[in-house]
């Protein structure tokens, strides 16, 4: 092959990746928000009635146009939940609930007669204009969570719909709009889908907005996402809506998300911040904050400004901790530089800067790699002095007094203000007294 026609074939291959990335510009992403139950699901403690009430408006201010109020296809449905107490809560006080959506089980219709699930009732009673109704379609899901075969879905999914639609009063007094959840949807697209088809089919002819898939233990690859998503829509064109919802097993989530909105999905639910059902989940945060980077319009209908604020408030508030620094995107070391080269800014391709979400840059030292800059830097954050009181020469030498020490066994914490304020003095000790290298045993010793 010529060198001509080799470049020829890396253009044809970047074009696609072009035309991916086109299509994920174009995304108007349909999403609804959990953050007042996925998120504290998986947190430690949870919200009170006092939290759900406060977050709300706020996720109204950030732009959320569908927001889930919470779940009420729980487990003993007798033994009230606070989102049981949040919407009745929001209905006794007119509080305005368009837009809002609550989760809910399927009703069962057996020898003629169509029983409507607890949450259904509930949904009514509490005066929720939406809803994501639930339903399982592998073999193991049907029987250990719907409890129903096969036969009895088909015949109870119409009425369940039928009913939702004749006893639910929707957004400004119209139709509901109804989504329907397949809650193991990854497990029935690999494990039964003749049966998951003809459900899709069924689905086809009701009055649904979309249908939604879950990998709900993370553990499907992305390219099995997109296929997924990709036989769902071959059975429901637009304008029904498809949405995913993954979770963070295998660490594939976020690469899921591109995956299925690649292949026709319009976007997904999920909570504001990372923390989930499980160790996580492809958050909303995170989706938008990725839009952004690829330069998609429609992201700026929300307050992203506001974004990591925001993200970071609601899941210190559910786990009453802080968020762990490491998290991608929305943890505190996300934007803490710690070598210049890393900084991502507002006009280099595919990088996001951390003030297009509300955040700014911070500086973390590690003794192996970071540079002067950095340091003069974080030594600024800790002083509260002048960056410029921190020139070149003494930043230098503290780089080469951190490999002196390394070399000599000695693992210092250097990113601490105690030891990071304490090398700065040695570095500008023994640059006024040069001598043999120094050795740093005098000076950490309790620091060790």
């Amino acid at each position: 092959m010529s060198s001509m026609q080799a470049l020829e074939n890396a253009r044809a291959i970047l074009a696609e990746a072009d035309a991916k990335l086109d299509k994920l510009r174009g995304i108007e992403p349909y999403l609804i928000d959990l953050s007042l139950r996925e998120n504290p699901v998986g947190s430690n403690v949870g919200q009170t009635l006092a939290d759900k009430l406060s977050i709300l408006p706020k996720l109204r201010a950030f732009g959320f146009k569908h927001i889930s109020l919470g779940t009420l296809d729980y487990d003993m449905p007798d033994e009230l939940e606070v989102d049981d107490d949040f919407m009745r809560h929001l209905h006794a006080h007119d509080i305005d609930m368009t837009g809002c959506f609550a989760f809910t089980a399927l009703g069962i219709e057996k020898d003629g007669v169509f029983t409507p699930s607890p949450s259904q009732g509930k949904l009514k009673n509490y005066g929720v204009p939406n809803t994501v109704h639930e339903i399982y379609l592998s073999k193991d899901g049907m029987a250990k969570y719907g409890v129903y075969d096969f036969e009895t879905l088909c015949r109870s999914l119409p009425a369940s719909i039928r009913w939702l639609q004749e006893n639910i009063r929707g957004d400004h007094g119209g139709a509901p709009r109804i989504f329907i959840n397949i809650v193991d949807g990854c497990d029935a697209f690999a494990s039964n889908l003749e049966e998951t088809c003809q459900a899709l089919a069924l689905l086809a002819e009701q009055p649904i907005a979309g249908v939604t898939i879950e990998d709900d233990r993370g553990t499907f690859l992305p390219f099995q996402v997109g296929a997924y998503v990709k036989v769902i829509r071959n059975f429901l064109p637009p304008p029904f809506k498809i949405l995913v919802h993954i979770h963070g097993g295998a660490g594939f989530e976020n690469a899921s998300v591109m995956e299925a909105l690649l292949n026709g999905a319009d976007g997904i639910w999920g909570g504001l911040p990372k923390r989930a059902a499980i160790i996580g989940h492809a958050s909303i945060g995170e989706l938008l904050a990725n839009l952004a980077r690829l330069g998609n319009p429609h992201v700026e209908s929300f307050d992203m400004e506001n974004l990591l604020p925001l993200a970071t408030h609601l899941q210190e508030l559910d786990e009453k901790g802080a968020v762990p620094d490491d998290l991608p995107i929305l943890g505190h070391n996300a934007y803490r530089l710690t070598f210049t080269a890393f900084r991502q800014t507002t006009h280099r391709f595919m990088d996001l800067a951390p003030e297009m979400l509300g955040g700014r840059y911070g500086y973390r030292v590690c003794a192996v790699i970071s540079d002067w800059p950095v340091i003069a830097h974080r030594l600024s954050e800790i002083t509260g002095r002048s960056v410029d009181d921190f020139p070149e020469k003494p930043m230098r030498q503290m780089i080469r007094l951190m490999r002196r020490d390394l070399r000599a066994g000695e693992r210092i914490d250097y990113d601490k203000p105690p030891q990071l304020l304490q090398l700065y003095e040695r570095a500008k000790s023994n640059l006024e007294q040069p001598g043999p290298p120094s050795s740093s045993a005098d000076h950490v010793s309790t620091l060790s």
